[in-house]
């Protein structure tokens, strides 16, 4: 057998092993999806802090040291900032509940003269129609986010997910931090040999990717947040922090969050105001807030490095939630990274072979 058709059968060989592996991996991810969250949780916060953690450990002499002053520091300020805002933002939500049935008024009689002249312009059977099939449409709506939030809140026991995140993930997030260059490490021994260089080079384009956009984008999202929600307070809105908070942490999902935050801005503007320049101030913190986005936070936070398209992330964090539950939101930017590098190494390599170059 000559060499050629050895290295043929041995490329063939790794291919099928891989295949198998990523179809295990994904059975495995689908099959034990309510119990994982605590443990992605606690891979995705030691991976956040991994770079401070390697800074602290040069100063401390001290992995195990460095990694539990780092972990007590971080859920200090994120148990602190809970107690803080827990109270208002269960006044706020509770608020707002209260307030729907003066929401819908407000629009059904913004909505009842515009219907009765489009009836005069279609006639009531045409409306009928539109009626029946915006309900239809409405209803469909309706049921699949009932089921992605089943999905996410109660497929897994929500209970069960709370404590395990609050007592599991520390201890998860404390041992995959202090270990981490440790795990790498093995990791990379187990590489194939003759490939290890074109692995290594894919782990530090995705790490770059996920870096980027999950470390650069969550403090995009904290720092939003805080502009809106003060910004909506300076204008004197109702339930600004709920808001503001909320359209921050939305920005994650590029644009959806913005156009959100603005729609119910304004909607509880409505029930508020009624001089418009309580309105232009609505538009104009959110015009502020996109702008210092757009030119400085973006840039410099994210930057041009990721290479993953918004619908691409959209799609992705849709998809891991219809799926696998709040475990699949968790994991769909790192996923959606990885096939975005792997798409792009094989394109590159499909436009150096002879397939593409004739």
């Amino acid at each position: 057998m000559s060499d050629d058709i050895k290295r043929i059968m041995s490329r063939e060989m790794q291919m099928r092993v891989w295949v198998i592996g990523f179809f295990v991996f994904i059975f495995l991810l689908y099959a034990l999806s309510s119990v994982l969250t605590p443990f992605v949780a606690g891979l995705a916060v030691a991976y956040f802090l991994d770079p401070l953690a390697d800074r602290l450990e040069a100063l401390l002499k001290s992995r195990s040291a460095a990694t539990a002053l780092i972990l007590l520091t971080f859920f200090a300020v994120v148990s602190a900032f809970g107690i803080a805002l827990f109270p208002l933002l269960q006044a706020q939500v509770t608020g707002l509940i209260s307030r729907l049935p003066d929401a819908i008024n407000v629009a059904h009689g913004l909505l009842d003269p515009l219907i009765a002249k489009i009836e005069l312009e279609l006639g009531a059977e045409e409306l009928q129609k539109i009626k029946n099939g915006a309900g239809a449409f409405a209803g469909e709506a309706v049921s699949w986010l009932i089921g992605v939030l089943k999905s996410l809140f109660l497929g897994g026991k929500a209970v069960v997910n709370a404590l395990s995140l609050l007592f599991i993930m520390p201890v998860v997030a404390f041992f995959l931090l202090r270990d981490w260059d440790l795990l790498v490490a093995k990791v990379d021994g187990l590489l194939p040999r003759r490939s290890a260089d074109t692995i290594r080079q894919q782990f530090r384009e995705i790490d770059a990717t996920i870096a980027g956009f999950v470390r650069g984008q969550a403090t995009v999202c904290l720092a939003l947040g805080a502009i809106y929600a003060t910004g909506l307070t300076l204008v004197g809105l109702d339930f600004s922090l709920l808001i503001g908070l909320g359209t921050g942490l939305m920005a994650f999902v590029p644009y959806v969050g913005m156009i959100v935050g603005l729609l119910t801005a304004f909607a509880v503007a409505l029930m508020q105001f009624s001089d418009p320049l309580s309105f232009v101030l609505v538009a104009a913190v959110f015009g502020v807030g996109q702008s210092i986005d757009a030119a400085f936070l973006t840039p410099n936070l994210v930057g041009g490095r990721v290479g993953l398209h918004p619908v691409w992330i959209i799609f992705a964090l849709m998809t891991g939630g219809a799926l696998f539950g709040f475990t699949g939101v968790l994991l769909a930017v790192p996923v959606a990274s990885i096939i975005g590098v792997l798409v792009r190494f094989a394109i590159g390599r499909y436009m150096s072979c002879a397939l593409y170059t004739g």
